[in-house]
Formats: C-alpha cells, sequence, structure tokens
C-alpha cells in the first residue's frame, strides 16, 4: 500500500512541477530497441547479427551501392564483449557513438581495435585485414614506403593511434589506386589497359560512384589520342572524384549565371578560379570531368541534368519505364499523404484548442465580469460612480446578484470562446511552425511576433460577436438592479436584435487589441519557458511552469493593450439614456479623453491583468497537457524509421534520413576504403560477413 501511495506521489509531482530526463538513451531508441530485440521470460532482451541489422539498415531504403549485409559489420563495433548478443547498454552505447561528430572514424577505429586499447597493433590490423578482405582483391603492400610512414618500418612496427589510423585512412584510396597501377603496368612504360583501370576503380571506389560512371570507366582512354590509360589520367580521376563536393558547388556557381542553363569547360574552369583559392582544376581534371558528363550531349554545352550522372553516387542507369511510373505515383501519394496529414492535423489542433480554451475562460470568467463593469463606468463625478475599484465592483455583484452573477453569460462565452481560442492557438501554430528551423526549432523573433499576430487577427472573426454578446449579458444585471422595469434579455435575443452587422459592431477595435495582445503573449510565453523554466528536449516542463509562464507572459499583453479594449467595450455596450452614443473607433477615444481624461483608458487594467493573465496561463497549460495525453495519432510512428535521400544530393541538398543512419552508412565507406568485398559472405559457405580474431580464438579453442 505504501508503495503505491509513493508512486501516485511521484507521478503527481512530475506531473505539477515537471522532469528532466537524463540524455542517456532517447525514446525513440528504446523504441527501436524494443521492436527489433528478443524478449525472454527471464525479462533478458538483446538483439542477434540480423535483428541489429534489421533496426540500423530498414528494408525499403537503396542499398544498390553498400549492400545490407555489409551492415553486419557494425555488429561487431556494438558487440564490445563479443558475446553475439547487443543489450540494452550495447545499443545505448552504439546509439551514443552515432551522434559524436567524429562517428565515423570512430566506429572505423574500434573495428580494428578488438582489444578496445586505444591503439590498433599492427600484426592485429595485418590479421584482421587478410581475414576479411576478398579473395580475388587486388593485392596491397603493407610493406611499401607509403604504409611504413604510418606504422613504421619491417624492424620498427609501431602501434596506430586514433588520429593517426584517421590519416592513414584518408589517403589509403589513393594509394591502392597508386600500387594498383603499378602491378598492371607490367611494361613499366607508365599506361594500363582500358579494362584493368575499370577493375581498379571499381574495387577501390565502387561503393562511392554513380552507376554513369562505373558503366563508362572504360571510356577515360578516349580522352587522349592513344588506346591506353595513362597515370596522369588515373591521378586526374582520382582528384576528381576526392573534390566531388566542391565539383558540385561550382557547377551550381556556373549554371546560374548562365542564360540557358548550360555551362561549357572554359565556364567551369572560369568559376573554378572565383571560387577556389588552392583548389585548382587542372585542364585534364575539366576534360575528365565533361568527358563522363556529355557521353550523351556531345555539344560540350551541359546541363545539371548531365553533371547529376557524375555527382550524384545514387544515380541509376537502370531506370526503367515502369519503375519510373511507379516513383512517380509514390511521390503523388505520398504527397496526398502530406496534404491530408496537415489537415488532420490542424483539426487535431482545434479540437485540443477549443477544449483548452472553454475551460480557460471558465476558470477566470468572475475576474472579466468585474472588469466589464469597471470599464463602463462613464461618469467622472463620485456620487455617480458605482464601484470605487475592482474589489468594491466584486464585493457588490456579490451582494446584489449572488454568485450566480459571476457567471452571468457564461454559456455564449463557452460556446463562442472555443473556436476563438482554437483558431488563435492553431494559426500561431502553423504560422510558427512554418518559419521554425526543422532540425533545431528555431525561431526569428520578428516571426514570432508574425505568427502571434496573425493569430490575434483571426481570432476576431469568432471574438467580436462573442464579446458583444458577453458584455451585454454582463451589463444587464448591473441594469437590472438600477432600473426599475428593466427585463433580462437572452443571448439568442441579442443575437436577433443586434443582426449580423450588429455583432461586428467595434471590430475594428477589437483586432486593434487582439493583433498586438497576441504578438505580445506567444513570444513571451515561448521564451519564458526556455529561458526562464529551461524547456528543452530532455526537460519537460510540468503543470506549475507552465502555468507561471503563462501567467507572467499575460500581464504586459494584458495591460498595455487595455485602452484598446475600454473602447471596444464602449462601442459595444448599449448607451443608457443620457450617455453618450459613439459613432466610431475615432469618436469614442476622442470622448473618453475630452470627458474623462487619460487614465480613463485603462479602467479596468488590474481586472483585466487579472482575467487575461490566468486565463492564458490556464488555457496553454491545459493545452500543452493535452497534446502530451492525447497526441495526433501516427506522429510518433512516423518518428520510428529512417526513410528519404540517403545520400545528398546535386546542388548540395543535404539527405533527409536521420543522422545517425547517414553516419553508419559512412562509416562503412570509409572502412570501405580498405576493401570493397569486407563484410559480404563468402558464398556460397555460410560464414559471418566480418570475422574477428576473438571469433577465430575461440574456434581454435
Amino acid at each position: 500500500m505504501a508503495a503505491v501511495k509513493d508512486a501516485v506521489k511521484d507521478a503527481v509531482k512530475e506531473s505539477l512541477v515537471g522532469t528532466t530526463v537524463e540524455p542517456s538513451l532517447s525514446r525513440q531508441s528504446k523504441a527501436t530497441f524494443d521492436k527489433y530485440a528478443r524478449h525472454h521470460d527471464e525479462g533478458d532482451s538483446y538483439m542477434t547479427e540480423e535483428d541489429f541489422v534489421d533496426a540500423i539498415a530498414p528494408a525499403g531504403e537503396d542499398y544498390h551501392k553498400i549492400k545490407r549485409e555489409q551492415y553486419a559489420i557494425l555488429y561487431r563495433v556494438a558487440d564490445r564483449k563479443r558475446t553475439g548478443k547487443v543489450n540494452i547498454h550495447d545499443w545505448s552505447n552504439f546509439e551514443n557513438l552515432l551522434s559524436k561528430p567524429d562517428a565515423e572514424y570512430d566506429i572505423a577505429f574500434r573495428l580494428f581495435d578488438e582489444d578496445g586499447t586505444g591503439t590498433i597493433k599492427y600484426d592485429q590490423f595485418q590479421k584482421l585485414y587478410n581475414m576479411n578482405k576478398g579473395p580475388e582483391s587486388i593485392p596491397f603492400d603493407w610493406n611499401s614506403e607509403w604504409a611504413s610512414l604510418y606504422i613504421g618500418g619491417k624492424k620498427h612496427r609501431h602501434d596506430m593511434t586514433y588520429p593517426q589510423f584517421c590519416q592513414m585512412l584518408r589517403g589509403l584510396q589513393g594509394e591502392r589506386i597508386r600500387q594498383a597501377f603499378h602491378l598492371f603496368d607490367k611494361d613499366g612504360d607508365g599506361y594500363i589497359e582500358p579494362e584493368d583501370f575499370q577493375r581498379i576503380i571499381l574495387e577501390t571506389a565502387r561503393h562511392k560512384l554513380s552507376d554513369h560512371l562505373l558503366d563508362n570507366l572504360h571510356t577515360l582512354c578516349n580522352i587522349s589520342a592513344g588506346s591506353k590509360i595513362s597515370y596522369a589520367n588515373v591521378r586526374a580521376f582520382q582528384n576528381i572524384i576526392r573534390e566531388m563536393d566542391l565539383v558540385d558547388l561550382i557547377i551550381q556557381n556556373a549554371v546560374q549565371k548562365s542564360d540557358d542553363g548550360k555551362i561549357t569547360r572554359t565556364d567551369f574552369l572560369n568559376e573554378a578560379a572565383r571560387l577556389t583559392r588552392f583548389s585548382l582544376f587542372t585542364p585534364m581534371e575539366a576534360d575528365i570531368l565533361f568527358h563522363f558528363a556529355g557521353l550523351d550531349a556531345p555539344s560540350g554545352r551541359l546541363s545539371i541534368q548531365d553533371f547529376s550522372k557524375v555527382l550524384d553516387a545514387s544515380w541509376q542507369s537502370a531506370y526503367k519505364f515502369g519503375e519510373d511510373a511507379l516513383g512517380k505515383v509514390e511521390e503523388t501519394t505520398t504527397r496526398a499523404k502530406k496534404i491530408l496529414h496537415g489537415v488532420l492535423e490542424s483539426a487535431h489542433h482545434f479540437a485540443l484548442g477549443s477544449i483548452a480554451g472553454a475551460f480557460g475562460a471558465f476558470m477566470v470568467y468572475p475576474i472579466d465580469l468585474v472588469k466589464t463593469r469597471m470599464q463602463n463606468q462613464r461618469s467622472a463625478r463620485v456620487g455617480q460612480v458605482l464601484y470605487t475599484n475592482s474589489i468594491d465592483c466584486a464585493k457588490k455583484v456579490f451582494r446584489n446578484e449572488g454568485l450566480r452573477g459571476f457567471y452571468s453569460g457564461v454559456l455564449p462565452q463557452l460556446i463562442g470562446v472555443a473556436p476563438e481560442k482554437a483558431i488563435k492557438l492553431t494559426v500561431n501554430d502553423l504560422v510558427r511552425g512554418h518559419f521554425s528551423e526543422k532540425s533545431s526549432g528555431k525561431i526569428w523573433w520578428p516571426y514570432e511576433l508574425l505568427a502571434g499576430g496573425s493569430a490575434g487577427a483571426c481570432q476576431v472573426i469568432f471574438t467580436n460577436p462573442l464579446e458583444i454578446v458577453k458584455i451585454r449579458l454582463q451589463i444587464q444585471g448591473e441594469v437590472a438592479k438600477n432600473v426599475e422595469g428593466a427585463t433580462r434579455r437572452s443571448a439568442m435575443w441579442i443575437v436577433r436584435n443586434l443582426g449580423l452587422v450588429g455583432l461586428y459592431k467595434g471590430a475594428s477595435a477589437c483586432l486593434l487589441r487582439d493583433v498586438p495582445f497576441s504578438a505580445i503573449y506567444f513570444p513571451s510565453y515561448n521564451h519564458l519557458k526556455r529561458d526562464l523554466f529551461g524547456e528543452s528536449p530532455n526537460k519537460k516542463l510540468g503543470v506549475v511552469q507552465l502555468l507561471t509562464a503563462g501567467a507572467i507572459a499575460g500581464m504586459p499583453a494584458a495591460y498595455l493593450t487595455t485602452p484598446c479594449d475600454v473602447i471596444k467595450t464602449r462601442l459595444q455596450v448599449e448607451a443608457r439614456k443620457g450617455e453618450t452614443s459613439y459613432t466610431s473607433l475615432r469618436h469614442c477615444a476622442r470622448t473618453i479623453w475630452r470627458e474623462e481624461g487619460f487614465r480613463a483608458f485603462f479602467k479596468g487594467g488590474p481586472a483585466r491583468i487579472l482575467r487575461s493573465s490566468p486565463q492564458f496561463g490556464f488555457t496553454l497549460a491545459a493545452y500543452e497537457v493535452l497534446q502530451k495525453a492525447l497526441p495526433m495519432p501516427g506522429s510518433e510512428e512516423a518518428l520510428r524509421h529512417p526513410t528519404g535521400h540517403v545520400e545528398p544530393t546535386v546542388g548540395l541538398h543535404a539527405a533527409k534520413a536521420p543522422l545517425p543512419y547517414l553516419r553508419s552508412r559512412n562509416a562503412l565507406k570509409i572502412i570501405l576504403d580498405l576493401d570493397e568485398s569486407f563484410g559480404k559472405p563468402a558464398a556460397p559457405s555460410k560464414v559471418k560477413g566480418w570475422l574477428s580474431l576473438s571469433g577465430l580464438t575461440k574456434a581454435k579453442a
């Protein structure tokens, strides 16, 4: 029983004051582990190699460059204890590793540092390399002069530290190509056959290049007079593929300056001279780029589409008409789903905003009634003043009309305030979401003001009719007490009597009040949550913090817009006998200034703060609590699987897949620079894709 009480106590405390979540393992990561792990009755959960690959390499992605089974290499990094099982702690460590800025190189280092000592021993590295390279791979001499610079000569081998290993990998591809060229240059004349060049590139860079390049490698010999390929050609080709991102930037700039969207070799070299300091491209490098990009367009003037076949590693040459049509159908379907989801999301926001708005209005309605009574006092002479201040007004309402008097006109208020607050909250969310950065959620402050102001402007459609009916219902209790024979009117009578045009009397003043109010309120509320209470992805605020932030933000917003509220009230209240009738917003403002002075514009200001401040505190707190309690169906499921472009596209457009998945893929690119066959099952045997020294030791034992 005591345990139940403690659990309830903790739950209530967490709801009220919020909670801070340690960033050890995100909810999404834990959900992924729970989905793919194997669960046993003893409470033990773990992933096998197959489960791990399913978790980090979803079946729906494009694996025509790096095969899906090669992702099993990363399992050896996650399974640090070499037990053949990855538990929740191993998965958490691997996810944390992927969040590091140098995750790609760190993963490659840990793959060879099997003992976890922080260094890689040459003998251990050599054995792992030989065990996992392809049987038909072009041989690489680890005793070469280049290799000895990183690992020492035969008699003076030394361990590689992490920085040394990273730099070795950085230059490894170039050395592999150089050694392979010497191997095939049997005559020693500096030339090799096109077929040999094709084999070299396929074994060293297949996982990084487009199908168009790979299919046409043998044509490189055509850029010169002979039928063979020189070492200069090979080196120039390697420089181009190393500088693909820079080439992309130069092409984009050059194409933007072209009238027809096409450029020549001269345009490319001129733009390269403008953009680069030290990475100037040689004439041969430019020739190679335009050769491969212009195979289908021999005119010499090439477009972005021509270059994309070279620059975009995900470009495939084997597209059939049916596959292309299917892709367009899927694209159209996805667009339709996005539109439908947007409509449903708006409806969801609207429904939650309606409930939250009605709740907030009901909680502060008595204060709103006092505020209205105070603002409607027109006489400056003491003998004709009904209420001396807001507290006096509240006392007299209770004495003369009872507790029910504080809720005069509450029903139409609740009916009207639901769509009013709903449209305000929905519009603010939509405009704010449109201008916010998708990754960080940050927004420029003028856009915050625009979002709030837009929300305030849209709500007037519902606010003005609601306000005029509510005010007249609130005032008639006062009239009935002081004027004999005065009859009480219902909300429907007031609506019929005013008509459609009459319901929007004072709309300009209402607009003048609601736009600045929302423009002040919403940015203040969001900054208070983030800057004062420290809201973050790892810290969720409780109801108390949300209420406090909403209440504080409402104070300046309510008081600074009180003059507009006074004018609106005067325009919308039915004038009594002997009182001035206002004809317009300007006439009303002038008359109040002339007859009652500047202080009259702030009548009911304290009551307005007491009403608006807690009302929006209750409304926003209820809205956020409802969003957490009743989330948009499917909103979290969409984040479950990484989908989208796994390669950056032409134009330096970032890849859309989640960063951990991209880093896993990039780590494999670095590892495969050692040997393109790493991680591939040794068919026809069912030997696992990556062999470790610990596994070999166990097998011998």
